[in-house]
């Protein structure tokens, strides 16, 4: 089952073409991981899918569970079960995470026509999700990434995840400057998500990731567009050789 189809996309921010006729399509439950090199276009990807305004959209159609989504915003995409990990995420001072979390996860049910989450609920919820992944107590009464280093980011984004429970992943260079073990967070949290009912695109520099997550298909990116595609070995081969032999 075809979960999103990506057909000859064309992207352009301030006049300059960005996406050039991109196609890509991934069935529910596969994990999808994008590489190339800088200025390639996969963080134009990433926050098209996402629905940033900044990008126009020149031609082509994205649909995802039967709806296209350049016909939605942003906050309509993430009720539709789109979710975003940024490469850099945001500092929110003054916007405690649990109650985020619990309006986040509320509109979601709203728009799906479901019973909303009361405070108790929510938070027994939360809880459990926080010692699954090894979140302290005390770090749910914080700002959203106010004062948090790369790892707790991280951990507080695969937490996200988690309770928004989303049918589509993005992560954009989510691996960016991380160590061994805030890379480990983001690994290992993607691992206990990822289902048949998921999916993932995986956008990165490295096959370090990869090795972790191994996806179902790896691309290579370049000038807007997938010049080749292929397993996991396609990164061993990246790692290698760099992206001037593919």
């Amino acid at each position: 089952m075809i979960f999103l189809n990506i057909n000859n996309l064309n992207v352009s921010i301030e006049g300059k073409k960005i996406l050039n006729d991109f196609n890509l399509n991934i069935n529910q439950g596969e994990v999808h991981a994008i590489m190339g090199p800088n200025g390639s276009g996969k963080s134009t990807l990433a926050n098209v899918l996402a629905g940033n305004e900044d990008y126009e959209i020149n031609s082509g159609k994205i649909i995802f569970k039967d709806s296209d989504l350049l016909d939605l915003n942003i906050e309509e995409r993430a009720q539709k079960g789109v979710f975003l990990a940024f490469q850099y995420p945001v500092e929110i001072p003054g916007v405690n995470i649990t109650p985020f979390l619990q309006s986040s996860i509320n509109s979601k049910l709203k728009n799906e026509k479901k019973p909303e989450l009361d405070n108790l609920s929510f938070a027994k919820i939360l809880r459990k999700k926080a010692e699954e992944l090894g979140i302290n107590a005390d770090m749910l009464k914080r700002s959203i990434n106010t004062g948090f280093s790369g790892g707790e980011k991280k951990r507080y984004e695969i937490l996200q995840m988690s309770v928004l429970n989303p049918d589509f992943a993005i992560f954009d260079e989510t691996d960016s400057g991380l160590d061994v073990d805030a890379l480990r967070i983001v690994t290992e949290g993607i691992n206990k998500f990822k289902n048949k009912k998921n999916s993932f695109l995986i956008i990165t520099h490295y096959q370090k990731l990869l090795n972790y997550i191994r996806p179902d298909h790896v691309h290579v990116m370049r000038n807007g567009k997938i010049v080749k595609s292929g397993d996991i070995s396609l990164a061993s081969e990246i790692e290698e050789s760099g992206y001037q032999n593919i």
